[in-house]
């Protein structure tokens, strides 16, 4: 897995003490950035998160270059909504040579790992197989209709890879471009840096947070999973590791 930081606001916690600074004060638009030297920045923000007034924090976004992630982990990622997703195609991207994401308990394990990788080769065999198949179809169909041999090869390929991919495990390996805003980061870390989220994605999550944090440390001062800040919600299902959590997050 390999999570960089690629694109956030410069001077990003002045903006969104601006912002807030704006909500609480009759500042002129002209002069609003005066006066926010870092420790009065850092003051602001830490007020305005203590009053749970998170929206000047929308102003700010954060993205990030993703990737050595499996197609399961895409799945729940994208559940996060408020965020723009720019993902790897399989219907452009010939997976023919796919790399593939094994769960920790799987590579632990001798025989899990034998069976595992023999269904990844088997996919992979078969996924090109299917993909030859089709493309003849398609080809043979498109040259007989007075397609040009260039052109008919790369709609051919596109149509074949298209139904190929299919047979494709969750496992397969994808990259991707995430841009979220900080409060969408927020609720994000809250649900996904938690014990009770899947391991691929915590483990996303994670290397997220110490990037954001390193960018705004105020900002994420507290961020990390729900009982980091605040009791659990998770009830009945909880971990019962709040005590630990907020040893590793925040550092008590």
């Amino acid at each position: 897995m390999n999570v960089e930081l690629l694109q956030y606001n410069p001077d990003c916690e002045k903006i969104v003490a601006a912002a807030a600074k704006l909500c609480y004060s009759s500042s002129e638009i002209d002069g609003i950035l005066n006066g926010l030297d870092k420790e009065k920045t850092v003051a602001f923000i830490d007020r305005l998160m203590s009053m749970g007034h998170e929206s000047p924090i929308e102003h700010i976004s954060f993205t990030f270059g993703i990737e050595g992630v499996s197609r399961s982990l895409l799945a729940q990622f994208t559940r996060h909504r408020i965020a723009s997703y720019s993902v790897k195609s399989q219907r452009y991207v010939n997976e023919g040579k796919f790399e593939y994401i094994t769960p920790p308990e799987i590579a632990n394990d001798p025989e899990a790992k034998k069976l595992f990788e023999e269904a990844m080769a088997d996919d992979l065999k078969k996924y090109n197989e299917i993909s030859d198949i089709l493309f003849k179809k398609h080809y043979d169909k498109m040259i007989s209709d007075g397609i040009s041999e260039k052109k008919a090869k790369n709609a051919a390929e596109k149509k074949a890879i298209e139904d190929a991919r299919y047979i494709l495990p969750n496992a397969c390996e994808t990259k991707m471009i995430a841009t979220f805003n900080a409060r969408s980061l927020l609720n994000f870390f809250n649900h996904r840096c938690c014990e009770r989220a899947q391991w691929e994605i915590r483990e996303m999550a994670c290397r997220m947070l110490v990037l954001v944090k390193e960018a705004a440390p105020t900002i994420f001062k507290y961020a990390g999973p729900s009982c980091v800040a605040g009791p659990c919600p998770e009830g009945a299902m909880s971990c019962g590791k709040a005590l630990e959590n907020r040893k590793l997050f925040l550092g008590e």
